[in-house]
């Protein structure tokens, strides 16, 4: 059985990496928490992967959250991933480790892109500012495990899913994506029996989504097949504007009250749609109904309400 390390196994995309591979049985899984080991320290992690020897390396492993953590953290959001990243990077290198497997987001895409999405629109213009120290660290990861592939003909190759919801997700209202910081509004709102909900910006821009367990299958395709390019999309090929969704989550919470837009605040990037063809034409295919997937995460919150992440940067 094949040793794979996945780097950030706690986390919403770590650990359903980490359930689909179990479930396929085929695998000895590794996983570290933030105690036992920091990413950010290049000795901590070159003699762990020197003393583990994994076959293959996933790296589910960064500093995420929406327009305001990314606007308050630009530092820890530029730093803390680039430390991440090339840690796990260049030791799964210098150790012979086969196969990596590196996660980053639709943000490394120009903010004015030609929609859909396609991965040649990498670095054909200006990103989108709200997102923008993110992005460039991914975008670093995406380069090296390009450059690696191409001097050294390893299998290392960079996934980038569309926005991600489900369980384990960040809830906490200041640095959580837009869908799961709606069910937390939406939710405490009709507990506390409120006649509104404030959300930021217009509710215009157009956005997709692709539940976790989703991008996990894309993962356990990934680590079963040699994919013959360095870079592909993973996302559901479904969008609607942030407007529909208040009113889906709205509907499927029980919140009886009104929406109000607090447009003063930025709407981010207008639209951003993914084209998933390659990696669909390879034989990945996206299964679960946005309908159907914000409902399971919404009734995980409720049995989780306890222990929802409460994600702290600074």
């Amino acid at each position: 059985m094949k040793k794979i390390f996945i780097a950030g196994h706690n986390g919403m995309v770590g650990s359903a990496i980490w359930r689909r591979l179990e479930t396929a049985g085929r695998f000895q899984l590794m996983g570290k928490s933030r105690s036992e080991l920091d990413l950010r320290n290049q000795r901590a992690v070159v003699d762990f992967i020197d003393q583990a020897k994994p076959d293959i390396v996933i790296d589910a492993a960064a500093v995420v959250g929406g327009i305001l953590a990314n606007d308050t953290y630009p530092y820890q959001f530029l730093m803390d991933n680039l430390l991440i990243q090339n840690n796990l990077i260049h030791s799964a290198h210098e150790k012979g480790v086969s196969k990596f497997i590196f996660l980053g987001s639709s943000c490394i895409y120009p903010r004015l892109a030609a929609q859909p999405l396609k991965e040649d629109s990498l670095l054909t213009g200006a990103l989108e500012p709200t997102n923008e120290w993110y992005a460039i660290a991914k975008i670093a990861g995406v380069k090296a495990c390009e450059a690696i592939r191409k001097q050294y003909q390893k299998d290392f190759v960079s996934l980038m899913p569309t926005n991600l919801y489900g369980p384990h997700d960040n809830f906490d209202l200041v640095t959580s994506h837009v869908l799961p910081a709606m069910i937390r509004k939406f939710h405490d709102a009709k507990v506390k029996q409120e006649a509104s909900v404030l959300v930021w910006g217009s509710g215009t821009p157009l956005r997709e989504f692709l539940h976790v367990d989703d991008l996990a299958e894309a993962v356990l395709f990934a680590t079963e097949q040699t994919l013959p390019e360095h870079l592909y999309n993973v996302g559901s090929g479904h969008e609607l504007s942030v407007n529909q969704l208040a009113e889906l989550i709205k509907q499927i919470v029980g919140f009886q009250g009104t929406i109000q837009w607090d447009i003063s605040k930025p709407d981010g990037t207008p639209r951003k749609l993914m084209d998933s063809s390659k990696l669909i034409e390879a034989g990945w295919t996206p299964k679960i109904e946005l309908q159907a997937g914000i409902r399971a995460t919404y009734s995980w919150f409720l049995n989780h309400t306890k222990e929802v992440k409460q994600v702290s940067i600074g």
